[in-house]
């Protein structure tokens, strides 16, 4: 009964402290962000071109960071203003308190994201504002705070549309798609962020068994056995940019985590993985043993156009096949062996993946029945449906 008082008195202070926050996410990942916020809990939810606003307090901000398995970054405004030369983006940033955020010997670092005619150099709109920022800092304190590409202290983003400008605070640090497990990789590893994005997109309802055929260092299948169950997408984290924020709450963030951790739930299903590579297959397990899920995936050496399913039941097939760009072969003969293994072998299948070679998808010789435009780093990319029903060994265009 305590706990749960306690619980009521921090969630009832922390009520009327709601303000923006702004969660970044990829092309086409904005619908599914926008329902696991509303699922944690945020308020006025607002979809835009790759990112989310919406409205929480300071505990849910450390909730959307450790929870969120589609967003890549989440953002605090703290400042909004207009500005129409370089002199005037100098003039406003000069004049905004850094120092309720940080000091001098913090470091720190510049993001800008730009639209419109008035500021088209994002380089030298950063290099103004850490101008800005440096030069208040050395006029009142004599002593400046320094830039750290790498691993700053502070970073912040300066989104400019035209003469609007806003400056938001990082609260995530390095992009959320570095879980903390993922310790090998092999060529073209597919992002965290992007895996979970299409096994969600992919409406998986966690109860089917789950299978990547073509796993390389097993990302899609960690990602699904998380969702599975309900394990915070960032538990493995070591840190957050919020942490070392001078209102850094640590027993409001244990008592975040342990609430969601009680969330975790045991599954019945089963996630399997195969890779014809024995060493994919070693480094998928070595990711997975990071985080904490062997007892949950099986990984297997095998090869997927020599495979047959085991049972009659419904299974989810979501994978990220070779495109060609990295990886040499007969892309072509690739793709018609995934259509022909599917259509003989994988019946009562809803079977899901990834390309950015949209001319060796016309090979896979089944007619996808979904099609949805994604981006996988710089490439254009395309997330392909393909039910194959139950009893049927032939599927024709």
């Amino acid at each position: 009964m305590f706990s749960k008082i306690k619980v009521f008195l921090i969630c009832t202070c922390f009520m009327d402290n709601n303000f923006q926050i702004v969660a970044k996410t990829f092309y086409g990942m904005e619908e599914v962000l926008a329902k696991e916020l509303l699922e944690l809990g945020a308020q006025k939810i607002d979809i835009g071109n790759r990112i989310v606003t919406f409205k929480g307090d300071k505990g849910f901000i450390y909730k959307a960071n450790l929870c969120l398995h589609s967003a890549l970054k989440i953002l605090k405004p703290i400042h909004n203003f207009k500005a129409n030369s370089n002199e005037d983006l100098y003039n406003e940033l000069y004049k905004f308190d850094w120092s309720i955020y940080m000091n001098e010997s913090n470091t720190f670092v510049f993001d800008s994201v730009l639209s419109g005619n008035i500021f088209t150099h994002s380089l030298f709109v950063s290099q103004k504002a850490k101008d800005a920022l440096v030069d208040k800092f050395r006029d009142e304190n004599k002593n400046r705070p320094n830039v750290d590409l790498k691993h700053p202290d502070f970073r912040f983003h300066l989104h400019i549309n035209n003469n609007v400008c806003n400056l938001l605070l990082d609260s995530s640090g390095e992009s959320l798609h570095k879980r903390g497990y993922r310790i090998s990789t092999n060529i073209a590893p597919i992002n965290e962020v992007l895996a979970a994005g299409i096994i969600k997109l992919s409406g998986w309802d966690k109860t089917n068994d789950f299978l990547d055929p073509m796993c390389g260092s097993g990302t899609i299948l960690i990602e699904a056995a998380m969702m599975a169950c309900n394990i915070p997408a960032n538990i493995n984290r070591d840190e957050f940019a919020f942490e070392k924020w001078p209102d850094w709450d640590l027993n409001l963030f244990e008592l975040i985590q342990d609430s969601q951790l009680k969330k975790v739930k045991e599954t019945n299903i089963q996630i399997l993985g195969y890779d014809k590579s024995p060493s994919a297959v070693i480094k998928a397990n070595q990711n997975i043993n990071q985080a904490s899920l062997s007892n949950l995936i099986s990984v297997k050496q095998n090869n997927f156009f020599e495979s047959t399913k085991s049972s009659n039941e419904k299974l989810q097939i979501v994978t990220n096949p070779p495109y060609g760009k990295r990886l040499n072969g007969d892309i072509e003969k690739l793709y018609k062996n995934i259509g022909d293994t599917l259509k003989t072998n994988y019946p009562n299948t809803d079977a899901w993946f990834i390309t950015s070679n949209l001319n060796a998808m016309k090979f896979v010789g089944l007619r996808p029945s979904r099609k949805i435009k994604l981006f996988n780093g710089k490439l254009e990319s395309r997330l392909l449906y393909y039910p194959i029903y139950p009893g049927t060994k032939k599927i024709t265009n």
